[in-house]
């Protein structure tokens, strides 16, 4: 990461040098290789009311830009503040991407239905029987709108497949109506 520290009006100071290069290490290890260029600019600006500095920190990203301000009296309180609020937006940035290159809802299988076969209440299980013969397992857990006491043999229910531990399970079940 390319780092770039000016100072407007105001004289950059080696204890402030120390905290930038001290959070950009951080920015480093928690997001490596998603800022590419970070500019910090430390403005004086003792006429504004709310203080004497402004801290910006602009961080080139893929796909954009990321501006982060901050306004105050003292120049490291303000460096955390807006090196926590990067961090943050960096967060939600790659949560973001992370959720957009999930399984398009095209993809997921649609619901299926089936017969209750087999109930355990007592163990908290079942099975339902799909046409042709295949078999799943369900956990009450997975039920939606019903108890496994209320469950017989031969109801008719929908349900949603994924692959369990031991084979194909459903991931809710819901009563047919």
């Amino acid at each position: 990461m390319e780092l770039q520290v000016e100072g407007r009006h105001a004289e950059i100071r080696k204890s402030w040098q120390s905290k930038i290069e001290v959070e950009k290490e951080r920015l480093i290890r928690h997001h490596a290789g998603l800022v590419q260029n970070l500019r910090v600019a430390i403005e004086a600006t003792p006429n504004h009311k709310e203080g004497g500095y402004e801290v910006r920190l602009i961080a080139a990203v893929p796909d954009g830009t990321v501006v982060v301000k901050r306004k105050g009296e003292s120049v490291k309180p303000l460096l955390v503040k807006a090196f926590d609020n990067l961090d943050m937006q960096l967060k939600e940035m790659q949560r973001k991407k992370k959720q957009s290159l999930k399984t398009p809802e095209s993809e997921i299988p649609a619901q299926q239905n089936g017969t209750v076969k087999t109930i355990s209440p007592v163990e908290s299980f079942g099975f339902i029987l799909l046409e042709g013969g295949k078999e799943v397992y369900f956990h009450e857990n997975a039920l939606k709108d019903i108890e496994i006491d209320s469950l017989n043999i031969g109801d008719e229910v929908y349900f949603g497949e994924a692959e369990g531990d031991k084979g194909p399970c459903a991931s809710w079940v819901r009563m047919a109506k």
